[in-house]
């Protein structure tokens, strides 16, 4: 597993992030950027095995909140997260030992790279999603544990901060953490779901983001080598590609906080056609009108040629694709789990039947 991240680290987290992140987590590239300056200015981040961290240590996640497609618009300021990890740790009066990542998906797996460089302390390789998810209540580390959403601490670009000390559920703390989001340009800083140690271990996605480097690793060997690269990714997360075409329509639309919408991908011989339908994140795709996949899987789309994440925000008419369904992680699919992250939790009306197999979360990579 990575000990340390630097500079030549960051571009494949950036591509196995993306992949990841079904869609979501906002722009790996722009991501990538920021965290190098932060790596030029400080040095390496460093990578602790969740399994090293002491029971009663203190955590945090941290990560970016609102819209993929008004990240690559509205630029940050650069210390966000760690702003919002100083004003939650103001608000409790008790310094974090380490911070958890949110999602692996896109930029949001280099937030809490930033953040705890700045903060001076270390990122623990574990997530609570091993993929990316739009909303807050969707977490990993919400469903068994007796941790919550509330309290948590969110800034802006400019001098804006809230505290939120408490909520009656992790979904209303979702709720109000989206509408400040709105009210700060649909993009904010945020950190949340105060975990112990223990906490951590027991219910993190762990390894994700050795992973995300492993798999990045793997597309920039499988660019060089000029081999087929979907199906590269698809044998390294133990899925399959599903459908190869060109993206015929894309219909997006940003609204409470939110990227919605939908894209539609024809077969290259114009015989077929995939439609998936997403919020933030890819979440359910019909085959000719029947269901493919659905969330809590992972639906993934990668250019057809590079095997380079595309996300929801990039989605254009034109662009070459390959489609690939990837096993979720086991702690997506318990019976909890279904009801927060299933197909009923986005209003489909369809059963989540299990892709077979899996690796996201099972062992150390890289």
């Amino acid at each position: 597993m990575l000990r340390q991240v630097t500079l030549d680290d960051i571009r494949p987290i950036g591509i196995g992030a993306g992949i990841l992140g079904t869609g979501g987590g906002g722009n790996p590239y722009l991501g990538g950027l920021h965290l190098a300056s932060i790596i030029r200015e400080r040095g390496p981040q460093a990578i602790i095995d969740p399994f090293d961290l002491a029971d009663d240590a203190l955590c945090c996640v941290v990560g970016s909140i609102g819209a993929p497609t008004v990240s690559i618009e509205k630029l940050p300021e650069g210390t966000e997260m760690c702003r919002a990890l100083r004003l939650l740790e103001a608000h409790i009066g008790r310094r974090f030992d380490a911070v958890a990542i949110a999602e692996i998906g896109g930029a949001n797996s280099m937030q809490p790279l930033i953040g705890g460089l700045q903060a001076g302390i270390p990122t623990v390789d574990s997530d609570s999603m091993g993929r990316a998810y739009p909303e807050i209540q969707m977490s990993t580390f919400l469903f068994d544990t007796s941790a919550t959403a509330a309290s948590l601490a969110m800034v802006d670009a400019a001098d804006n901060a809230a505290v939120v000390p408490a909520a009656v559920s992790d979904v209303w703390a979702e709720k109000i953490a989206r509408n400040i989001a709105v009210s700060m340009g649909a993009r904010a800083g945020l950190a949340g779901t105060i975990m112990s140690g223990a906490q951590v271990k027991a219910a993190g996605v762990h390894y994700t983001l050795s992973l995300a480097h492993h798999l990045g690793a793997q597309v920039i060997e499988a660019q060089a080598q000029k081999s087929d690269v979907p199906v590269v990714v698809a044998e390294a997360l133990d899925g399959q590609v599903i459908f190869r075409g060109k993206i015929a329509d894309v219909e997006r639309r940003t609204t409470k906080g939110f990227a919605r919408g939908g894209v539609r991908i024809d077969s290259f011989s114009g015989g077929d056609r995939l439609a998936i339908e997403f919020q933030n994140e890819f979440l359910i795709a019909y085959l000719n009108g029947e269901v493919a996949a659905t969330t809590p899987d992972l639906i993934c789309i990668v250019t057809e040629e590079e095997g380079e994440p595309v996300t929801t925000e990039v989605l254009r008419y034109g662009t070459r694709v390959a489609v690939i369904t990837v096993p979720a992680p086991p702690q997506l699919k318990s019976e909890a789990a279904l009801e927060v992250v299933g197909p009923g939790a986005f209003g489909y009306d369809v059963e989540f039947r299990p892709l077979p197999g899996g690796v996201i979360g099972l062992r150390p990579q890289g």
